[in-house]
């Protein structure tokens, strides 16, 4: 039996890490065997590239070169967690995936959505998500959160200004999609939860 394949999306800040492990834990409780990964990273080689990608020292970044780095740690991802997991019947709760960098550098930097699309159709191959849920949250609600948390990386770090373009990228390319889940992020930590296991447990029901 094939597995699973759950992605948590949003701004910087919208909680996503505290809901993945939230979730994790309700599928475990009922036999479900999971693995988290994140974006940029969850491997040897991914974890390397995201050093990379998010350390403020690195302000000379072209966005190409973020672009294409991305790409790059999604691909060692797909080849030796997301792939094998899934075939194994796992279910796979990311945080993060494509939408992201067709948000953030397809709309936030400008390389366009069909480019971004493109550069990671050979890493990602068949491997789609079966549910997405986006958890929406005002960029400055979502960066005041951040900026109680740690210091802020080198995305972290762009103007208020980019950090709309990411939000109002979101709301576009995750509109209107059948797989996609839009959850408030404003609500409480329990109340997204129940959310998240509303919509699952009616998936499994059907």
């Amino acid at each position: 039996m094939k597995g699973k394949f759950i992605v948590l999306e949003g701004p910087d800040g919208s909680g996503k890490t505290t809901q993945i492990t939230r979730l994790k834990e309700y599928l475990e409780r009922n036999g479900r065997e999971c693995l988290i990964t994140r974006e940029p990273g969850g491997t040897r080689i991914g974890e390397a590239i995201r050093h990379i990608i998010l350390n403020p020292d690195y302000t000379e970044m072209s966005d190409v070169t973020e672009m294409l780095l991305y790409a790059a740690s999604r691909a060692q991802l797909i080849h030796d967690v997301i792939g094998p997991a899934i075939e194994e019947g796992k279910v796979v709760i990311s945080d993060r995936f494509v939408d992201s960098s067709i948000v953030y550098q397809g709309i936030a930097r400008g390389l366009g959505i069909e480019t971004v699309s493109r550069i990671n159709a050979p890493g990602i191959g068949i491997y789609q998500p079966d549910l997405i849920f986006f958890i929406d949250i005002p960029e400055e609600e979502g960066l005041a959160r951040k900026k109680k948390q740690k210091k802020l990386d080198r995305l972290e770090q762009e103007s208020i200004d980019f950090h709309h373009m990411v939000s109002e990228g979101y709301r576009k390319v995750l509109c209107d999609r059948p797989e996609v889940i839009r959850i408030d992020g404003c609500l409480s930590v329990e109340e997204i939860h129940q959310e998240i296991r509303k919509y699952i447990e009616e998936e499994a029901d059907e």
